[in-house]
């Protein structure tokens, strides 16, 4: 019985290592690029498609890029402009969460996007308002975590919505209060990564929390290799894929993935295009990276690079 356990052991280490090793083995390619510059946007992926939403200048268009063809096209505008949301995909809608308008005013809107109808809702707004927050999906629920709130400091406020009764409820604040930060779901938790202290890209961090909900508790883990704020993230290949970012002495190339079961974070090949502000989407064994300005501050670019075998 030891023996077949040690040769079921070493068979996993094998897959393990050899998924690793071909995640190490990825290249960096172009795609079509976004219709728009934009940068302070969020990103949401469904059924192959990947939604843009928001933009720091202001377009309210909803661009749509089909991942298979290569190709965008646009769907209906946002109700109103809107900068540093957050954005997912559940049960088949595009939700756009928070975010700031008219100039730097943290707003609670939420909208629903029906790709079907090519229409947007509003649904339940946030019972927090925040602006430079992030959001994941998990058990069917969506998870808006920290970002900046009516007093233009931090908030741990951590809210989760049921699209089902259309209503948000409060969860433990998430420990470390902090903006411009990326927020993933995997293996029935949630994680936050990275992000700032107060909107100054100068306080970077490089922490990482996850999120249980069985207990309604948060943990630390093991922090990012670098810290960074300005960042997207997504899950690919059983990591957290964490890119992008911004501090005083210029954008970041670094791409770190996280592996949740042993802890530990591992480099992949850097991005072409160093920027913050930008998207972050996997489409099966592919990561898509949109947007994002090159420079530090309200830069802007239509950039699409993958991550591909």
């Amino acid at each position: 019985m030891r023996e077949m356990r040690a040769s079921v052991m070493a068979v996993l280490l094998l897959l393990l290592s050899g998924a690793a090793a071909a995640q190490d083995r990825m290249t960096w390619r172009a795609g079509a690029p976004m219709p728009s510059a934009r940068s302070e946007i969020a990103v949401a992926e469904l059924d192959g498609r990947i939604y843009v939403v928001g933009s720091f200048s202001g377009e309210r268009e909803l661009e749509i890029y089909d991942a298979r063809a290569n190709r965008w096209s646009r769907g209906a505008p946002l109700p109103h402009p809107m900068h540093h949301p957050a954005a997912v995909a559940l049960g088949g809608k595009v939700y756009a969460i928070g975010g700031y308008v008219s100039g730097w005013t943290p707003t609670p809107d939420v909208f629903e996007y029906d790709p079907a109808a090519d229409r947007w809702r509003a649904v339940a707004p946030l019972p927090t308002a925040r602006g430079a927050l992030a959001a994941a999906v998990l058990d069917g629920k969506i998870h808006a975590v920290g970002g900046v709130g009516a007093s233009g400091h931090n908030t741990p406020a951590h809210e989760v919505y049921d699209p089902a009764t259309d209503r948000w409820t409060a969860a433990a604040p998430v420990p470390t209060a902090r903006d411009h930060l990326a927020v993933a779901a995997w293996g029935g938790r949630v994680y936050a990564l990275g992000g700032r202290i107060d909107g100054g890209y100068a306080r970077n961090l490089a922490v990482v929390e996850t999120y249980d909900p069985a207990g309604d508790r948060w943990e630390t883990r093991a922090p990012m290799p670098t810290a960074r704020s300005g960042i997207a993230a997504a899950v690919l290949g059983g990591r957290i894929v964490v890119v992008g970012g911004e501090a005083p002495a210029g954008t970041f190339p670094e791409v770190e993935a996280y592996d949740p079961k042993t802890d530990r974070w591992r480099t992949l090949p850097p991005m072409p295009t160093p920027r913050h502000g930008l998207g972050a989407a996997a489409v099966g064994d592919r990561l898509y990276v949109i947007g994002g300005g090159p420079q530090p501050g309200a830069s802007a670019s239509s950039a699409v690079e993958m991550l591909a075998p």
